[in-house]
């Protein structure tokens, strides 16, 4: 069973010790495709060097709306060199994040718009982060031109998710759809169309059941596919194709 992990932080230090194992215990549980996000200017040049380094990984590269004070011209500058890179597949992760109260909400919007317009600029994917903020993100996406939008790891309301997906965004899901009582995620998984979908490990955070609490890696992958699978009523290799052809049509990758 195929498979393609649509968001993964590889550059985290919790992968420096055995880093190339993560990556092959991917590849042996079936992940043929990787996008490795960038948080700050020095993580989406990382994921860039990962991209180089692994066939089968990708990048996208962004400043995090919780990293927004480090965004210095210069930074950004260099970061929409990065944009051209041969293996950058995605401008993300960006977007807001309410859920604390610095940098201010002006602060990430301003950046966000940045990003919106590295996007149009660059016609790559929109890869966003959205925390407790799903009613500005939404309003000022829908106010842009962008063209490819993935709501990543959603956390809002099956509502909200399918408005997302009517829009035409792709909504992705990871771990949390597994945990015992996820009643919204449940949810948000049911709603949501096969042709909408993504799935992530975000790793090395939101490990699934049965490794909750422990560090998240790629490999895991397909226990959240488990889990949707058993929520939609569907085949798991169902989902897991749908995904997998969803992920490779937005990121414009062929197959292996």
């Amino acid at each position: 069973m195929e498979l393609f992990d649509s968001h993964v932080h590889l550059d985290d230090p919790a992968f420096d010790a055995d880093r190339e194992l993560v990556v092959r215990r991917a590849l042996d549980a079936g992940v043929t495709a990787m996008v490795t996000v960038g948080t700050t200017l020095s993580s989406s040049r990382a994921a860039a060097a990962l991209a180089d380094r692994y066939p089968e990984v990708y990048a996208a590269v962004a400043v995090h709306p919780q990293e927004a004070t480090g965004a210095t011209e210069d930074a950004l500058a260099e970061l929409r060199g990065l944009a051209d890179h041969p293996r950058v597949v995605a401008i993300g992760e960006t977007g807001l994040d309410f859920a604390r109260p610095q940098p201010e909400p002006a602060v990430q919007e301003r950046l966000f718009r940045w990003h919106i317009g590295l996007s149009i600029d660059t016609h790559l994917p929109l890869i966003i982060h959205c925390r407790d903020a799903y009613p500005a993100v939404l309003d000022i996406l829908e106010e842009s031109s962008v063209a490819t939008v993935i709501m990543h790891a959603f956390s809002g309301t099956a509502e909200y998710a399918q408005a997302c997906a009517a829009r035409g965004y792709a909504v992705s899901l990871a771990g949390p759809v597994t945990f015992r009582n996820a009643r919204v995620p449940v949810d948000v998984a049911r709603v949501v169309p096969a042709a909408s979908l993504l799935v992530e490990t975000d790793a090395p955070v939101l490990a699934p059941v049965p490794f909750r609490g422990r560090r998240n890696e790629p490999a895991y992958l397909r226990y959240t596919v488990a889990r949707i699978a058993e929520v939609k009523g569907m085949p798991e290799a169902a989902v897991a194709q749908a995904t997998v052809e969803n992920a490779r049509r937005i990121f414009r990758i062929g197959s292996v």
